[in-house]
């Protein structure tokens, strides 16, 4: 699939997530949320990623937003690297990427070489590598989804280490309240 623009349906899915709870657009109808989708879970960028999005997650969630995070290895390794943390949000494993090919996440090796200086960042910061699992060029992207199911932004990382920055999910937020 191509990539996805705002003002289009999410598309559907019915997937479960690591603890077993169903997860589907549909679940989120009437709220507004964010469908992010990382790398492998020992990925430092992501990791680094995870931790910001935990610092401001109670506020975050204050203020109305859901976060569902899809990574693209199995349970047990999400559980491992990623679940070290509780994670106060859903987390999808999607280690055949029926979600990224539906979503239009793609790869990249000039994205994967651009994203060097956000690894470094990661390694800096103490979010060391383990297994490597996937598409090791993936590179990230963040949905915001209103509560009507649409997509209020699409934005697709130019490297490994590009999400949605914090401050746009902030004017998001304070957009639609």
């Amino acid at each position: 699939m191509s990539r996805l623009k705002a003002n289009i349906s999410a598309p559907g899915f019915v997937v479960n997530d690591i603890f077993g709870n169903e997860q589907s657009p549909e679940k989120y109808l009437g709220k507004k949320w964010m469908l992010s989708f990382f790398r492998y879970a020992s990925c430092p960028a992501c990791n680094m990623r995870i931790q910001n999005l935990l610092q401001e997650y109670d506020e975050l969630k204050q203020n109305g937003l859901s976060i569902l995070a899809v990574f693209e290895s199995p349970k047990d390794s999400i559980m491992k690297y990623v679940g070290k943390s509780e994670l106060p949000f859903s987390v999808i494993p999607d280690h055949e990427r029926k979600l990224y090919k539906l979503y239009g996440v793609e790869s990249s090796w000039l994205g994967y070489i651009m994203g060097g200086s956000t690894v470094i960042k990661a390694l800096w910061n103490g979010f060391m590598p383990g297994k490597m699992e996937g598409v090791f060029s993936m590179i990230p992207a963040d949905f915001l989804i209103n509560p009507d199911g649409t997509i209020y932004t699409a934005y697709y990382g130019k490297n490994i280490g590009d999400h949605l920055p914090i401050r746009r999910i902030w004017s998001y937020l304070k957009a639609n309240k």
